[in-house]
C-alpha cells in the first residue's frame, strides 16, 4: 500500500517550491492535481514526467475510487492550483477516505497563500479566524461576515477579482471600517500589497485584476497602518502635480488610514526640502 502526500506547491513564484516537494513528485506514481495544465507546468520546469490525474471541485467524488485504488499500488500526491492542497482547495473528501481505508497521509509544508498574506499584513499574527472564500449570494455573505464580528485577532479571506468590490463592500457594511492588507498576485510579478482601512481599498481597487487575499483587522485591534516610503513617494507627486496640503493628505487618509495629522507633517517636510 503506497502513501498519500499533501504536497504544498508555490502560490506564484516557481522557486518558491522545496526539495522534498520536488523529490516526492519525482518519486510516486501518480500525481492529483486540481488543474493539470498548471502542474504540467511546474512538472516541466524540473523536469518531473509523471502521470497526472485531474482532481478538481467538479470530479472529486468521481475520482475517489480511482485515486484509492492507486493507493493501493503505490504512493499518490496531492497538489492543488497552487499552495497547500486542502486550504479552500479539493482535498478534504480524498483525505477523509484515505484515512478511513488506514492509507497513511503524509503532509510536505510549503507555501500557503494564508499565512503569507497574514504576515506581510502588518496585523498581529498571535490569532486568527480564516473564512475561505466569501459566499457568492450576498444575504449568505453578511452572514458570514456577522459570524465573525466579534472576532479578536485578523481574519483571512480569500477573494477571486470580479467579486472584490461586492466583498469590500460588504465588509464596509456589516464591520465598519476596519484596517484591512488587501493582497494581491502575492509571489509573482506583480504582487501588491495595501494596507489601509476598508473604504480605501474600495476605492484602491475599483477594477481588480489578479488572485486576492485579504486580511481583516479583528475587532479588539489598535493596529495601524505604517508611513511606508511609498506613501510619502505619493504625497510627492500629489504635490508636483499642483494639489493642496488639504486635498492630498485628506486623499491618502482615506486610502491608507493614516491620519491627516502625520500625513501633514511629512508634507511639511517634503516642502521645506
Amino acid at each position: 500500500m503506497g502513501s498519500l502526500y499533501l504536497v504544498a506547491t508555490p502560490i506564484g513564484n516557481l522557486e518558491d517550491i522545496s526539495r522534498r516537494a520536488i523529490r516526492i513528485l519525482s518519486e510516486v506514481g501518480l500525481v492529483a492535481a486540481e488543474d493539470t495544465r498548471r502542474t504540467r507546468k511546474l512538472l516541466s520546469a524540473y523536469d518531473i514526467k509523471k502521470s497526472i490525474v485531474s482532481y478538481h471541485e467538479h470530479n472529486k467524488l468521481a475520482k475517489l475510487d480511482y485515486i484509492l485504488d492507486s493507493l493501493k499500488g503505490g504512493d499518490v500526491a496531492l497538489v492543488s492550483d497552487a499552495g497547500t492542497p486542502g486550504m479552500s482547495d479539493p482535498g478534504y473528501e480524498l483525505v477523509s477516505a484515505a484515512i478511513g481505508e488506514g492509507i497513511p497521509v503524509v503532509p510536505v509544508p510549503g507555501p500557503s497563500v494564508v499565512i503569507t498574506a497574514l504576515v506581510v499584513s502588518g496585523l498581529p499574527t498571535g490569532r486568527f479566524s480564516y473564512l475561505g472564500f466569501l459566499p457568492r449570494r450576498a444575504g449568505e455573505r453578511r452572514r458570514a461576515l456577522e459570524a465573525v464580528r466579534d472576532e479578536p485577532g485578523p481574519i483571512v479571506i480569500l477573494e477571486a477579482p470580479h467579486r472584490l468590490q461586492a466583498a469590500l463592500s460588504a465588509i464596509l457594511e456589516v464591520l465598519g471600517d476596519r484596517q484591512i492588507a488587501v493582497c494581491r498576485e502575492l509571489t509573482k510579478l506583480h504582487e501588491e500589497v495595501f494596507r489601509g482601512n476598508t473604504s480605501g481599498a474600495l476605492a484602491h481597487f475599483s477594477e481588480p485584476r489578479g488572485e486576492f487575499t485579504l486580511v481583516l483587522a479583528g475587532r479588539g485591534e489598535t493596529a495601524k497602518p505604517a508611513l511606508t516610503p511609498g506613501i510619502e513617494a505619493e504625497l510627492a507627486r500629489l504635490r508636483r502635480d499642483g494639489a493642496s496640503a488639504r486635498e492630498a493628505t485628506g486623499k491618502l487618509a482615506q486610502e491608507t488610514g493614516l491620519g491627516r495629522k502625520e500625513l501633514y507633517r511629512v508634507w511639511l517636510k517634503l516642502k521645506s526640502g
